[in-house]
């Protein structure tokens, strides 16, 4: 029997539509349809703010954005947008998503709102072996060596972790410790390097896409839709989770198995992001509560994450070139301001309650 032919049955929760599954052989896709119409709204919103990243300053008008997108505008107006801005702004998408949905798997493994990549010292080791490399290495295996610090760091915290299965408070507290072991590792490496590569090293370390050129926006992008792609399949079992690891692996859910394989994932996407744009903060933190609150949804919500994060590291890029500093002003110092803000609020609405 071809796979065109295989037997598939479509389930609906009444007239509403609030609930509907598409189920084949071996395939189960739930939709619903606030979660997904909040993924569209986030990543319409993410593709305006880009659109105003193109044409921010007046110096290039929409006409000729446009025109150069699709190549008809003039040599001046294509070397601005192709080569100058869409860049930054595609690879701000990128990075956004990435972290946004790396933020989701690792709240949902932790089961804790404060389990993201930059709270538990993950984006500190992908920074310090990527640091390693551009100190000392070849820059084209930045990604690499992100990727290897990640894993690194995560295999740690595990360990330190592992009276709590990957769960609470324990990890936490873990992540922290090393992370703060890990920035001032990174603070020692940036001491013994030339003053010149020091320089451009500590821009890196606070998150900027000043620097993004084309050819970095095809590997990122690769690698951020690699990813999701392997971690669908996954979500559905990552929630299950919840119920216990018994209750779990009486559904056929291999618990260790599907947490470390979400573990890999979730450090790959937080690869991509530090790689490409240094180790920026909070975004991981802020888009899956964020968009579970927009989305009022269960569960892991990994694309609406990935959206929210999208539009909030270009929106904040869109703030940090508009503001009038006196020099570029990198993109994670914006982020590390809307994260405090939001900390400061949820601090706040705990208080009321």
């Amino acid at each position: 029997m071809s796979v065109l032919e295989k037997p598939v049955a479509v389930r609906g929760r009444g007239r509403s539509g609030r609930t509907s599954a598409v189920r084949g052989r071996g395939l189960s896709l739930r939709l619903r349809p606030r979660p997904l119409a909040v993924t569209l709204l986030l990543t319409l919103l993410a593709a305006g703010s880009g659109a105003l990243a193109l044409t921010r300053d007046g110096l290039v008008p929409p006409a000729e954005v446009l025109g150069a997108l699709f190549g008809a505008g003039s040599e001046q107006a294509a070397f601005v947008v192709l080569e100058l801005r869409l860049p930054r702004v595609a690879l701000g998408l990128v990075v956004g998503a990435a972290l946004g949905a790396a933020g989701a798997l690792f709240q949902q493994l932790s089961r804790n709102p404060l389990g993201s990549p930059d709270i538990v010292g993950f984006n500190s080791g992908a920074a310090t072996g990527a640091l390693l490399v551009l100190l000392h290495g070849d820059p084209v295996y930045v990604a690499a060596g992100a990727a290897g610090g990640g894993l690194a760091t995560a295999v740690i915290v595990q360990l330190l972790a592992r009276r709590g299965s990957f769960r609470g408070n324990r990890l936490i507290l873990a992540g922290i410790a090393v992370g703060s072991l890990l920035a001032s590792v990174n603070a020692y490496l940036l001491t013994r390097a030339a003053l010149d590569h020091a320089q451009s090293a500590q821009l890196w370390l606070i998150g900027s896409l000043g620097s993004a050129e084309r050819h970095q926006v095809l590997p990122a992008l690769l690698g951020l839709g690699a990813l999701l792609l392997a971690a669908l399949p996954l979500v559905r079992r990552l929630d299950l989770l919840e119920m216990g690891d018994e209750a779990a692996g009486g559904l056929g859910v291999d618990a260790g198995r599907t947490r470390v394989l979400v573990l890999l994932i979730a450090v790959g996407l937080s690869a991509v992001a530090v790689s490409a744009a240094g180790p920026i903060v909070f975004v991981a933190l802020c888009a899956p509560q964020l968009a579970r609150r927009l989305s009022r949804g269960t569960g892991t919500g990994l694309l609406p994450a990935a959206a929210m994060g999208a539009l909030l590291l270009s929106a904040s890029d869109l703030v940090a070139i508009s503001l009038p500093t006196a020099g570029p002003l990198p993109v994670g110092v914006v982020t590390g301001a809307l994260g405090g803000v939001y900390l400061a609020w949820l601090l706040g609405r705990g208080r009321r309650r």
